[in-house]
Order: structure tokens, then C-alpha cells, then sequence
């Protein structure tokens, strides 16, 4: 692997380009190579075995294309577990982080409200990575089912979009929460809506960057971080390509992406 090799990164569908989004802050040098799923999003809804066998196809993909690391922009694929991607292959995997420290940091009454996919819920993931660091504070996780279609669907400043916000941000208010996780990568794209539904009292947290500091720090240990040059993000859908070029312009710089359509299956 060279430094000037891109990174990987990859998601069930859209929600990933809110953490390419804060990567390209972060490394203005490095390439990217975006990967979503949106022939078969949303992945939260699937089993463990299907949720598998499309991830494999993905990576086989991506390490067709002589990537130098992957980072796994999907918080579903993530507590699937990283280790079924790793085997095999030259790269290092970087997982979505679980923001476990910084919603600890951020919480005053040690009640933390998560967002996710109902897969990501029935884990008990983000619950656990929490309670490992402070076992006296109390975890409320809110699957929301309705979020991810309507945001591929690009329904956003929609009655339904509002109604859904709302449905799932009354639920965590009844349990008095005053720190939010964003524990799927959709959710960002709806934040400020979010933030207003809780109100003043509640701070909503996107680990992203946490993510990207794991990411970086990889890089460094390997000697493969890239410190010269303009970055540039290849970024492939594997259906609705134009839907997604849409939903993308919420995110990115387009002019410093390139976008394509692929066929896992070729």
C-alpha cells in the first residue's frame, strides 16, 4: 500500500457521506473512495446474515480498487463487528466510534439518549461501550425506523419528516435525557432539526469526528498518512445515482467529487 492510495469508505446508502463529509475536513490531502449501498438500503431492518453476506460484496470491492484503509460509515455495520471485515485483507478497518467518552463528557445527569436502526438497538452496542466507562448512568436507545427511508427519499422539510423527528424526540424526553447520540450516519443530514425538536436543554452529539481521530491516528502508525496535494473523493452508488448526487450536495463540495454507479455483482 502507498500513500497516495485512496481510503475506503463505505455505508448502507447515503448516511456515510456525513462522515466523508467531516474526513475531507480533516485530511484535505487524502483521496477517498466513497461506497453506498443504495440499490438495498437500509441495512437496520435486515438480519445479521444478509447484513453480512452485502457487506463482504462492498469490501471485496473496495479492495479491488487497492485501497490503504477502510472506515466504516454505518453504525449497523459497525456493531455487526469490524472483525468480520478484517480477515483477509492488507488494510486496517476503522469502525464507526460509539461516542461512549463524548456523550460522558457532555452529560450532567447522567441520562444519554441514543438515535440508531433498530439493528443497532438490539445490540445494545452504544449501551454497553457507555456502561463499561460509568456504570451509574442510564442509557435510553430509540430505534427510528422511519428516518433513514425518508432521508434517501430526500423528504426533508416534509409533515412526515417533522412528525417522525418529533415521534421519536417525545419518547426520549419522557425518559429526561440531556445528551443525544446520533448512532446512525443519516441522522447528521438532520441535526438542526433535531437540536430544535429537544430544545436548548439537550446536546446532540455526532461522533464522527471521533471516528476520523481514530482514522488518523491508523494512518500515522502505518506511515501512510498523505501530507501533500489537493484531495479528491470518488464516490460510487450502487443505484439512484442522481437521487443520491442530490442528497450528497447537502454534505459535500461537489466540484471536488467525482460520482458513479457500479455493479457489485461484475
Amino acid at each position: 500500500m502507498k500513500k497516495n492510495d485512496p481510503i475506503g469508505v463505505m455505508d448502507s446508502g447515503v448516511g456515510g457521506l456525513t462522515v466523508l463529509h467531516c474526513l475531507q475536513k480533516h485530511f484535505p490531502h487524502e483521496h477517498f473512495l466513497y461506497l453506498g449501498d443504495t440499490a438495498r438500503t437500509p441495512y437496520g431492518i435486515r438480519t445479521r446474515a444478509e447484513i453480512t453476506s452485502m457487506v463482504a460484496e462492498m469490501t471485496d470491492w473496495l479492495a479491488s480498487q487497492n485501497i490503504k484503509q477502510l472506515i466504516v460509515a454505518c453504525n449497523t455495520i459497525t456493531v455487526l463487528g469490524t472483525n468480520v471485515i478484517r480477515r483477509g485483507y492488507p488494510f486496517h478497518v476503522i469502525g464507526m466510534s460509539r461516542g461512549a467518552r463524548l456523550a460522558l463528557a457532555a452529560t450532567k445527569n447522567k441520562r444519554i439518549g441514543v438515535f440508531a436502526t433498530d439493528f443497532t438497538v438490539s445490540t445494545r452496542s452504544h449501551q454497553e461501550a457507555i456502561q463499561a466507562l460509568d456504570s451509574s448512568v442510564q442509557v435510553f436507545s430509540q430505534g427510528c425506523t422511519k428516518l433513514v427511508p425518508l432521508i434517501e427519499a430526500e423528504q426533508f422539510a416534509t409533515p412526515q419528516m417533522a412528525d417522525a423527528i418529533q415521534e421519536y424526540v417525545d419518547i426520549l424526553k419522557k425518559d429526561q435525557v440531556d445528551t443525544v447520540l446520533l448512532s446512525c450516519t443519516h441522522y447528521p443530514f438532520l441535526r438542526q432539526e433535531i437540536e430544535q425538536a429537544f430544545g436548548p436543554g439537550v446536546t446532540v452529539i455526532d461522533p464522527a469526528d471521533a471516528t476520523s481521530a481514530a482514522a488518523q491516528a491508523d494512518l500515522k502508525k502505518s506511515n501512510l498518512e498523505q501530507l501533500e496535494g489537493t484531495g479528491h473523493s470518488t464516490i460510487c452508488f450502487t443505484g439512484h445515482l442522481e437521487r443520491s448526487r442530490h442528497l450528497a450536495a447537502k454534505m459535500l463540495d461537489l466540484s471536488q467529487c467525482d460520482f458513479k454507479e457500479i455493479n457489485l455483482k461484475n
